[in-house]
C-alpha cells in the first residue's frame, strides 16, 4: 500500500475503493478504529468458518466492539472487547464457548497483537 499525504491525514487508492485514514473522524476513518475493525472482522471470520464447518444453523452474526485506551499513555489500545450476537436455529451455548476459544487461536490479526493488547470475546444467541 502506498498512502499519500492529504489536508489532514493520508489517503490511499485500493482494488476496493480509497481509504482516508486520520485522526480526525470527519474527513477519515481513525487509525484506532481500523485496528479494532481489523481485530473484529478477523474474529468473526474465523468464527464463521468454525461454526460452518461445525455444520451450525447460523443465520447472522454481529460484531459489537469496544476499545479501551490510555490516554496517559498516548491513548494506547489496552483491550479490545469483541461481543458476537449470533442469530440462528438450535444453537447450543457449549458448543459456542468451544468456537469462541478458537477464535483468538485462529485470528491472524488477534495473535498480532498478542502481548500488547487484551481481545476478549464475549457472545449472546438469539434464536
Amino acid at each position: 500500500m502506498i498512502f499519500k499525504m492529504k489536508d489532514d491525514g493520508f489517503f490511499t487508492e485500493l482494488p476496493f475503493g480509497r481509504l482516508d485514514v486520520s485522526g480526525n473522524e470527519e474527513v477519515g476513518f481513525r487509525p484506532y478504529q481500523l485496528m479494532a475493525a481489523s481485530v473484529a472482522v478477523c474474529s468473526g471470520g474465523v468464527l464463521r468458518k468454525i461454526l460452518e464447518k461445525k455444520r451450525l444453523e447460523v443465520r447472522d452474526i454481529e460484531i459489537q466492539t469496544n476499545v479501551d485506551r490510555n490516554e496517559n499513555q498516548v491513548n494506547k489500545i489496552e483491550t479490545i472487547h469483541i461481543h458476537f450476537v449470533i442469530t440462528g436455529n438450535n444453537l447450543n451455548e457449549t458448543q459456542i464457548e468451544k468456537a469462541i476459544t478458537l477464535v483468538g487461536k485462529n485470528c491472524s490479526m488477534v495473535q498480532s497483537v498478542k502481548g500488547s493488547i487484551d481481545v476478549r470475546e464475549t457472545f449472546e444467541l438469539k434464536g
